[in-house]
Parts: structure tokens; sequence; C-alpha cells
């Protein structure tokens, strides 16, 4: 069925906005400015600042959340294409998205610091981990079987993490950054990857159950997120951190104020932070959209398409050079990812009768996955949205 106009206006948001956030953070990552003690110009090493900037993008999902709701109640009738989105159970404790919160927190702070060292095109590909991570958590605590086809799925994506790693390390980088922060970067990603899946496992396991609308979900851990940070940045103004974990002038883990001075001080910097803050809050309500409107294996290969714009862009602005080595490895990450989420590969063979035609069971149709789908007959907009894995 071909898709509406509407359909394909929010599946292009999503992979714009999705593109858009993880170039911004790179490109104000790259960015310099003088900071608040030497006047010296260097480059924008603010990770835990940055991930502030991703979780008040995720506050403004539960604004928009507040404002539809506000309408719809005011003016009822005139909001029947977005009223899906604010369905769902109303009556719980916010307080459940604190644990989830924190795994945000600690996932996006470990993923941003690993993109200051490593390429994003890298970035992108490497944050694939993350089905392997939560389909060996999902086993473990979920009770889930995985089927053959899956554990093939997760080989693929491996061996695709492999190569992509072993062209980090192959390949000399075209600016200052060495192999030996490259590679730590890497590192910092794929760790950042099992916080991130027992993230989901704790939402599907606990949170799912209570039906929250998707918006008012992110918006919560966005609000839970950036509370916890914010005050983490006090004591990680104090405590010392040497590079390439730390290059402010005052050698600690965080300088918040060295980052609002180097913000203050620069324009250019400023729409790159605020870049990644609205791109952010877009892309989670067109995934949300896109989920409803079309389904999460879609949004998965959406998902998939904005790691080639990246890519892409990255090469277009000389960020890093050509390297085929990429190119293989994200053939082999979509394989896989295909593999596991049960799309386009089986059900072609299956079609070409070259495999047997089987009933869909619910894991094949909502696989544990970087993307969460809701349970059959739940709708979809009620489901919690990972925002770790959405920037």
């Amino acid at each position: 069925m071909a898709w509406t106009h509407k359909q394909l206006a929010i599946a292009v948001l999503m992979v714009v906005t999705g593109s858009l956030n993880t170039l911004s953070t790179k490109w104000a990552d790259k960015l310099k400015s003088k900071g608040s003690d030497d006047g010296e110009e260097r480059s924008f090493n603010h990770p835990f600042l940055q991930a502030c900037s991703m979780f008040l993008g995720e506050i403004l999902c539960l604004v928009a959340f507040k404002i539809i709701l506000f309408y719809k109640r005011k003016r009822s009738g005139e909001l029947e294409d977005v009223v899906p989105l604010i369905q769902g159970n109303q009556n719980f404790s916010p307080w459940i998205f604190l644990p989830p919160a924190l795994c945000d927190m600690l996932a996006t702070s470990t993923m941003y610091v690993g993109l200051n060292l490593t390429f994003a095109s890298s970035f992108q590909m490497l944050r694939g981990a993350v089905i392997i991570f939560t389909g060996l958590l999902s086993v473990a605590f979920l009770d889930r079987v995985l089927k053959p086809t899956q554990w093939i799925g997760i080989t693929f994506i491996l061996g695709g993490l492999s190569i992509v790693g072993c062209s980090d390390f192959l390949f000399k980088p075209l600016d200052s950054i060495g192999v030996n922060k490259i590679i730590t970067g890497d590192l910092l990603i794929v760790m950042a990857q099992i916080i991130s899946a027992t993230q989901m496992v704790y939402e599907e396991k606990f949170i799912n159950k209570h039906n929250v609308p998707a918006l008012q979900a992110v918006g919560w851990e966005g609000v839970f997120g950036f509370t916890t940070l914010a005050l983490l940045m006090i004591p990680m103004y104090y405590i010392p951190a040497g590079p390439p974990f730390s290059d402010n002038p005052r050698g600690v883990i965080e300088d918040a104020l060295d980052g609002f001075a180097q913000l203050n001080n620069n324009g250019i910097l400023v729409i790159a932070f605020t870049g990644t803050i609205v791109s952010i809050a877009f892309f989670n309500f067109a995934g949300v959209s896109v989920t409803k409107e079309l389904s999460a294996t879609t949004r998965m290969v959406l998902d998939s398409v904005r790691t080639l714009i990246i890519w892409a862009v990255s090469l277009t602005l000389k960020w890093q050079e050509f390297n085929y080595l990429q190119i293989l490895g994200f053939v082999v990450l979509i394989i896989g990812m295909c593999l596991y989420n049960n799309i386009i590969i089986v059900p072609t063979l299956e079609r070409w009768g070259l495999l047997p035609s089987r009933r869909p069971r619910r894991d094949d149709i909502h696989p544990p996955s970087a993307v969460f789908a809701p349970p059959i007959n739940q709708p979809a907009d009620i489901v919690t949205v990972n925002s770790a894995v959405n920037q």
C-alpha cells in the first residue's frame, strides 16, 4: 500500500531530524570558542552539557503532549489527527521513569564522550550493538526465546561492528585525532549500548504495562535525566579528569561554566547546540508518529537510512576520509538487523519458497530490538519509546 502524503512527511521528518541530531552534536564538538579562564580558543568538549541539551529536547516532548492534551480538552474534535498521540493511561507514578532516565543519562553521556573522540558515522553504526545486548538481556530477564534467524542476525551485527571498528583503526584520520582516541571513543559507544539495552529491558518489563503515551514517557525521562545530570555537574566541576575525557583548562570532568562561556563567545556554536535540542524533540515526535502511522519495523529501516546520510555528510564536510570498510560494515549491519527483526530477507525467502512459511508469532511481529513496538492489540502510541537510541 502506497504511503499517504502525511506518512511520507513524518518519515522524512524522522530521517532528517535524526540525522541532524548526530551531526549538530558532532558539529559542536568541532567548533572552537574562547573559554572562561584563559581566553584561548579551543574545541567545545563538554559531553555532559550536551547530554543535558538532549534531555531538554525530550522535555519539549512532554510540553507538546501537555499542549495537545489541553487543546483537545478545550476544543474537542479539532485535533483528531494527533489524538492517538495522547491516548493512554494517566494513572501512574512518574517515579517509574527514574531508573530508565538514569540509564539514559549514563548511556547518553558516555556516548557523547565517545562521539567527541571518533567519527559521527562510526558513532551511528556502532549504536547498532544495542540489538545484541537487548537480545541477550531479553533472554535472561524477559524469558525470551530467540529464533535461529535472530541468533544469525546477532552474529551478522557483531561482524558488522567488528568491521567498523577495524576501519577506524586501519585508516588514518584527517584531523589531529589520534588512532588511540578513536578506538577509545568506539569502545565507549559500544559499552554505552549495554546500559541502553538495560534501559529497554526495564521499560518492557516494568513500564509498558502501564500503557503510558509515548510522548509523555519520553518527556518524563527527560525531566528526570536533566534534573539528575544538572545536579551531578556540580561535583563534576571539582573532580579532576585528564585527556582524552576532559579538555577544559581546569582539568575537571565537566566545567559547565566554561561551556556556557564558549557558547556565549560563539554564535555558531549556539546554533549547533540548539540544533541538538530541537532535533531530538522533533525526532522523538516523528518517531512516535511513524510507529503509529506505519510500523516499528518501518521506523527501524528509516533509522538505518539516517546512518547513510550522516556518513555522506561527514564525507562532504571532510570530517573523515572515504573508507570502503565502513560501507562493508554498514551492509553487514543492515543484513543482521533485517534478520533479527524478521523483515525483508526472511519474508522474501519465504515468498520465493526458499524457506518454509511460518505463522507469525508475537516475537516475529515485535521482536526485542533497539526500537520497541507495543504488544499485540496495544496501540503503538502508548508504548514507551527509548530516547537514548533515538538520538
